[in-house]
């Protein structure tokens, strides 16, 4: 019988989860890894009242892996996704955050409460935190100046058009064993897309991450941003960002680079200028050590904004369709 093969997905948020989406209706072993330093919306409150790590992102890599086969499945599906709106102290916050800081107090184990959460679901694959360590993202800038909190540097109240010149988190994490495991054992790693540096970076700088990308003889599929973001990538080109997650991945080189070429919409492009935001270049030269596929990677799909969200989201995604034939036909050649 032939075995399905593996692919492990790094990133965190919307981003990875408009790609398990649709990676889960293929058949393939998936691993999500995602990011621990959320410290904005009720991440806060996690952090600072439970002592926990932040679910945020881990109760989307849940839910984009969930089963939807079943009226009582769609049903849980949704409370998961629930959205207070009212009620001091719970307005942001979501069902399923509530879920699993309530389950890992139950079972005295955040690692034991997504497992079980993954039960409930009956998830197609696993979703594993990057590390089990508490940790805050520390971003040094060209000016000198330096933010802590991932927060902070995904929303800035300083110059957001100032550029991050690195980045790290305090103290020290060191990966999830369980994470080093599936990248051994990988043979697809999908890196992005999401947040550069507070959801991909943010992964990458653990501890132990690059000693497991670079022994791993997986193919490495880097999915670009549709657009640039201030804060973090203000006026950067595609191959900015490259040239950056480089710094990051010692070792070891992106054998693919997903590019959007479909354009986006007059009246989305008016509102990103707002905030400063641009589709990203494709400035690659004809030549690279990666090949580089562009293709209308874009949703049709507008996002709306959901009542109750305190947090600024984008306005536009990635096509989990799309994005999950590209991988899966990359996947056939390993």
């Amino acid at each position: 019988m032939k075995q399905n093969k593996k692919i492990v997905v790094i990133g965190g948020g919307t981003g990875t989860y408009s790609i398990l989406s649709g990676l889960k209706n293929y058949p393939a072993d998936i691993t999500a890894v995602v990011s621990m330093a959320d410290s904005g919306g009720s991440a806060k409150k996690e952090r600072d009242a439970w002592g926990l790590l932040p679910s945020s992102d881990i109760r989307k890599s849940l839910l984009a892996l969930a089963d939807v086969s079943t009226s009582d499945s769609l049903l849980l599906r949704k409370l998961f996704q629930y959205r207070f709106s009212e009620g001091e102290g719970f307005v942001g916050m979501t069902f399923g955050n509530l879920f699993l800081v309530t389950l890992t107090k139950i079972m005295n184990s955040q690692s034991k409460a997504i497992e079980k959460a993954s039960e409930f679901l009956r998830i197609r694959g696993k979703v594993l935190p990057v590390t089990m360590d508490k940790i805050d993202l520390v971003a040094s800038y060209a000016d000198g100046t330096k933010v802590v909190g991932e927060h902070f540097i995904d929303q800035p109240a300083h110059n957001g058009k100032i550029a991050i010149t690195r980045l790290y988190t305090n103290p020290k994490a060191l990966l999830n064993p369980e994470v080093g495991k599936a990248i051994s054992e990988s043979d697809l790693i999908i890196i992005g897309p999401g947040g550069f540096y507070t959801t991909i970076i943010a992964n990458l700088v653990i501890n132990g991450m690059g000693e497991a990308l670079s022994k791993s003889q997986a193919k490495i599929i880097y999915i670009q941003n549709l657009m640039t973001e201030i804060g973090q990538t203000y006026k950067f080109t595609a191959s900015k960002f490259i040239n950056i997650l480089n710094q990051y991945l010692p070792s070891k080189n992106l054998d693919y680079v997903f590019i959007n070429n479909a354009p986006i919409p007059p009246n989305i492009l008016k509102r990103y200028q707002k905030v400063d935001a641009e589709p990203i270049m494709n400035d690659f030269a004809k030549t690279t050590s990666f090949k580089v596929i562009a293709a209308d990677l874009l949703s049709p799909k507008l996002v709306k904004k959901e009542t109750g969200d305190l947090l600024n989201r984008s306005l536009i995604r990635h096509d989990s369709s799309k994005i999950a034939k590209l991988c899966m036909k990359i996947i056939d050649l390993v």
